[in-house]
């Protein structure tokens, strides 16, 4: 939400006697933050860039032709000072006796386009010039370069140019607004919430009202009737007519506080539409009269699938649940949100309908995402406008119209209002108060807080307040609510921090599988990956036809970008890997603990949790003694090694389940507890990446299952020496290592502790088919030292099983 100062001041009291100091930018910035309005930034805006600030009025006082050049002037100039600035200047209008802007020596000037440039004496074809004659382009007031600016003969000399021109300047607050303040939604209602701190912290005040009892009717030539036909949609509907106006150009002062807080100014009847609901937070909406036809408008339904041509020109499908403004023919408006073609203000619009209304918030979200239109008007509408101010808004807005536009108020106010809405009543009990506040109020502050953000006291008793809640804050249904709106406006600074707090110890549930999520984490950082949090909304153009049959589909989507939960954790992966690699960084290991979403059947939904890594680009960096290895498939899996041995499974298994693809699945005994692949070229062209990534799909919760069955073994440090052998040997080129580790394990021998493969090569030279495989063995007896003789007996074993199961030839 983005506040501006100088509006905001219009509505507070800074012209009584202290307000000015204590609501200056800065304390003000503070003030609004203190009471749940946070300021995440006040910056300056200008819209004359500098603020004309060094430039003051000049006279010339000769104009004489330059020595040197034909089209320059050596001119005298009358700056205010003691002694006349002599400045050569190029404008062929420049001429004695002229009142003119000068840029003294020192002064920053700002142009229309281009960098600022700052004055210095400069020598112009041999002759001194001690500053510049402006043209409007060339400090920012314009476009026009035709010739310097030629000012009214009364102005007096030194004068400074800013107090002449009068730039507007303004402070603009950045409030970071939570949902629920509605309220706060407009500079009035910032103002009353600021009020009602001054009244409690200083003096009673009161917001500066903008509407007026000025009202009334200049005719009842143009009188349009208003019917509500769904009135559970839209619960109040007020409108007038004006006649004669001219859409045009709004004057300077209005687009200046549009331009303030980030508003492009349109013309003159949209603008006071857009300054009214900055001003309020009450959405109008501006028919041309001419386009109701049989004048009357009809708020109601339309058919599902009608077509309706919006203001952007794009014709977009109706939902039966769309509400609609209509005429006595057809849609003029989707209600709440946005206007229609047909029906909008067009520069020959001369009578005009102006619509203020209640629409309810539940039906304008839903049309508001249905069509991707997050307009102002839908953004307050959906969070609840101030129902009881509908016609003073209108009221408002007319006469301002009025007063910019012209014209005449060609009707009364029609305002349908069938039933009604009562003030929600809250009671609220004291030790309530004490209890979630932590403080202690006096009655009689609670109230004057209360009364001063617009609370009605309906009843008092000994130990309970009851209250009315004004309609503004339409979120405020329950005590705690109440309480809050106390507590900010007294401060939360001025609750006293106690030097104990008294709790009952809880038991998390959760403990063993956030251990296990902890411990797997900080391995993983400590190799080098890096931990990220990818979004569980996705697209579904990444998935085919198969997958989206089961995947879970977004009802409300906010984009056509985000529309089904992911039925995958692999492509919201590969986007923040295009992401880093767009950007150079292209040696990637990360990791990321998520869900993803399948639908079995209507109302049954699987969400299993995963352990998803990813690897791409080259392990570490290439350095002067060594080149970095590539990531590969082989590096993956032994990060899948490494993290089940850290959960204590040793026994891991893996298997190819299709020759067609590199795609790996591991098992602990019969469960299965993930997959590795390589991705597929067609999927990573999906994301723009040309280099290889590999993806680790872990299931967590089959993981944590068998790595919690696992019993921990304490067992003594070994005090003898281990035995190494290593053997090479050829087998075949399509026997694997897994073959090997299962020849090996099946023999049985107690005193082996371990087997690593430490090369592999492959020759013709070997025979056609074969490949050469070497492994170190490690030997070891818990109780004694082995001796060769025993570890040769054991090799010999493994020699003889290698020959026998896999046909391998050892190499002497």
């Amino acid at each position: 939400m983005t506040i501006s100062y100088n509006w905001l001041s219009e509505y507070l009291p800074i012209s009584e006697v202290g307000m000015a100091e204590i609501l200056a930018p800065e304390k003000l910035a503070k003030i609004l933050t203190s009471i749940g309005l946070e300021v995440e930034s006040m910056e300056r805006h200008e819209r004359v860039k500098g603020g004309l600030q060094g430039l003051v009025i000049g006279e010339v006082l000769t104009c004489e032709p330059h020595p040197n050049a034909d089209k320059l002037k050596i001119t005298t100039v009358n700056t205010g000072e003691p002694a006349p600035l002599q400045i050569v200047c190029g404008a062929a209008n420049v001429a004695a006796g002229q009142k003119v802007v000068v840029a003294t020596v020192g002064t920053t000037i700002y142009p229309a386009t281009g960098e600022p440039l700052t004055m210095r004496v400069a020598k112009i074809r041999g002759v001194e010039s001690y500053g510049m004659i402006c043209a409007e382009d060339e400090i920012g007031l314009g476009t026009s370069h035709d010739g310097i600016l030629v000012l009214p003969e009364n102005l007096v000399p030194g004068m400074p140019a800013a107090d002449y021109f009068k730039p507007y300047s303004d402070w603009v607050y950045e409030i970071g607004l939570t949902p629920n303040r509605m309220d706060a939604m407009s500079h009035f209602g910032v103002a009353k919430d600021v009020c009602a701190y001054l009244s409690h912290h200083h003096r009673e005040v009161r917001p500066v009202s903008p509407f007026t009892d000025t009202w009334k009717a200049d005719n009842q030539s143009l009188p349009i009737k208003v019917e509500i036909e769904n009135t559970e949609s839209c619960r109040r509907y007020a409108g007038v007519s004006i006649t004669g106006v001219i859409v045009k150009e709004s004057p300077q002062w209005l687009k200046d506080k549009l331009v303030s807080i980030g508003q492009r100014p349109i013309n003159n009847i949209v603008d006071i539409t857009n300054f009214i609901l900055h001003e309020t937070g009450q959405p109008l909406h501006a028919f041309d009269a001419a386009a109701i036809i049989g004048n009357t408008v009809i708020v109601k339904n339309l058919p599902e699938g009608t077509a309706f041509t919006t203001l952007d020109e794009k014709e977009r499908k109706l939902g039966a649940d769309d509400l609609m403004i209509c005429n006595a023919r057809e849609g003029m408006c989707i209600a709440g949100v946005f206007g229609g073609l047909k029906s909008g203000v067009k520069e020959n619009t001369r009578a005009i309908f102006l619509e203020s209304a209640w629409f309810n918030p539940v039906s304008i979200r839903k049309t508001s995402v249905r069509h991707g239109l997050r307009t102002d008007a839908a953004t307050r509408f959906e969070k609840g406008v101030d129902i009881s101010n509908t016609v003073n808004v209108l009221k408002r807005a007319a006469l301002m119209i009025k007063e910019i536009a012209g014209g005449q108020i060609a009707s009364d106010i029609v305002d349908v209002y069938p039933q009604p809405l009562p003030k929600t009543e809250v009671a609220l009990k004291n030790h309530y108060l004490k209890k979630l506040s932590g403080k202690n109020y006096h009655p009689d502050k609670v109230k004057r807080i209360l009364t001063a953000l617009g609370f009605e006291i309906v009843k008092e008793g000994l130990d309970e307040l009851l209250v009315a809640v004004p309609y503004s804050k339409p979120d405020i249904s329950i005590p705690a609510d109440i309480v809050e709106e106390i507590v900010r406006i007294d401060g939360l600074d001025n609750i006293a921090i106690p030097s104990s707090i008294t709790i009952s110890p809880a038991v998390d549930a959760l403990g063993a599988k956030e251990a296990w999520k902890d411990k797997m984490a900080n391995y993983l950082v400590g190799q080098g990956f890096a931990e990220i949090l990818t979004n569980s909304i996705t697209s579904s153009k990444y998935f085919d036809e198969a997958t989206l049959a089961t995947t879970v589909k977004m009802i409300n989507n906010l984009s056509a970008e985000l529309d089904v939960l992911r039925p995958s954790m692999l492509e919201t992966g590969l986007e923040t890997i295009a992401y880093n690699i767009n950007r150079k960084n292209n040696h990637l290991r990360l990791f990321e603990f998520g869900k993803t979403y399948a639908v079995d059947a209507a109302g049954v939904y699987q969400e299993p949790e995963h352990l998803c890594l990813y690897l791409t680009g080259k392990q570490g960096e290439d350095g002067w003694r060594a080149r970095a290895s590539q990531l590969d498939l082989y590096a993956a899996k032994g990060v899948v090694s490494a993290l089940t041995a850290l959960c204590g499974l040793t026994d891991l298994r893996f298997t190819r389940p299709d020759e067609g693809v590199l795609l790996l699945e591991f098992y602990h005994g019969k469960q299965l507890l993930g997959t590795l692949e390589e991705v597929s070229r067609k999927k990573l062209q999906a994301f723009d990446l040309r280099q290889d990534v590999y993806f680790i799909d872990i299931q967590l919760t089959a993981l944590l299952k068998a790595a919690g069955k696992q019993k921990i073994v304490y067992k003594e440090v070994n005090k003898f020496p281990a035995m190494h052998r290593d053997l090479a040997m050829v087998v075949d080129s399509v026997t694997s290592y897994e073959a090997m580790e299962a020849v090996v394990h099946k023999l049985k021998l107690p005193r082996l502790k371990n087997m690593q493969l430490f090369d592999v090569f492959e020759s013709d030279k070997l025979g056609a088919g074969k490949k050469s495989v070497a492994i170190s063995f490690t030997f070891m007896d818990d109780e004694k030292t082995l001796t060769d003789k025993e570890v040769d007996a054991m090799v010999a074993k493994l020699v003889q099983g290698l020959e026998k199961e896999l046909g391998a030839e050892i190499r002497k």
